[in-house]
């Protein structure tokens, strides 16, 4: 004896258009476990790295195909110290601050995963006050090199182009730097008031403490950031 057949539902046909690329993100950001905040700043760093990638491309194919004479680096960048001509010194050590400070900024991410509000403060104006270090530092650099006649208009020891590319690279790392620089005591002071844990948590973000501290490694991502491009503008501008 057949048993009767059990009605079955209807299916639903999926959603399209604008509502089926809304009901897409919703679907990814719940399995990726991404907060729009720290998905924005993704994307921001993607972009960055393309200007960044074009500035150090357009550098090397001026520095292949051009006819005049190219400053040694070595040279150049060389800072005198008791009468002896120390070359890159003063590069390694902006280099060394710069690394030092992506250090600070990793402790201050896992300081607030771990609700230690003062210390993750602290950390951050200390990576802050390495930032202004490195940028102190670069600005001497400047000065220096328009001492000898460099100029991005022009260069007194051969290939103009080598002041073109070397202030507008180095300047707009500077730029980045400087902004992160008070993108970091803001984010310190407002986590040393404790805005943050007044904060409601952010059930995409990792942690109970990633919710009310996620700001913290958002920021610690543009530092970051930061922090490599100026490995790649040390390994391409100063040691080629």
């Amino acid at each position: 004896m057949n048993e009767p057949r059990q009605p079955q539902a209807p299916t639903l046909a999926a959603p399209s258009g604008w509502t089926g690329v809304v009901k897409d993100y919703g679907g990814d950001k719940a399995a990726f476990q991404v907060s729009a905040n720290k998905t924005m700043m993704w994307i921001f760093l993607l972009s960055d790295t393309f200007i960044f990638g074009c500035f150090l491309v357009g550098y090397m194919s001026v520095r292949m195909t051009t006819t005049e004479n190219w400053p040694l680096p070595s040279e150049v960048f060389a800072l005198t110290i008791g009468g002896q001509s120390i070359p890159l010194i003063l590069i390694a050590i902006m280099t060394f601050v710069l690394i030092t400070s992506s250090g600070t900024m990793a402790m201050a991410v896992n300081c607030g995963y771990q609700g230690k509000r003062f210390s993750t403060a602290l950390l951050m104006l200390v990576t802050a006050l390495l930032g202004i270090t490195f940028v102190s530092m670069q600005a001497f650099e400047w000065s220096k090199l328009i001492e000898e006649g460099i100029r991005p208009w022009g260069n007194a020891e051969g290939a103009s182009q080598f002041g073109a590319a070397f202030f507008m690279i180095t300047g707009f790392h500077g730029l980045h730097v400087s902004i992160g620089v008070l993108y970091l005591i803001i984010v310190a002071i407002r986590v040393a008031l404790g805005k943050y844990d007044k904060k409601r948590v952010d059930p995409h973000a990792a942690g109970v403490q990633g919710g009310r501290y996620e700001i913290v490694e958002i920021t610690g991502l543009y530092w970051h950031f930061v922090d490599l491009v100026w490995v790649f503008i040390f390994a391409f501008f100063y040691l080629w």
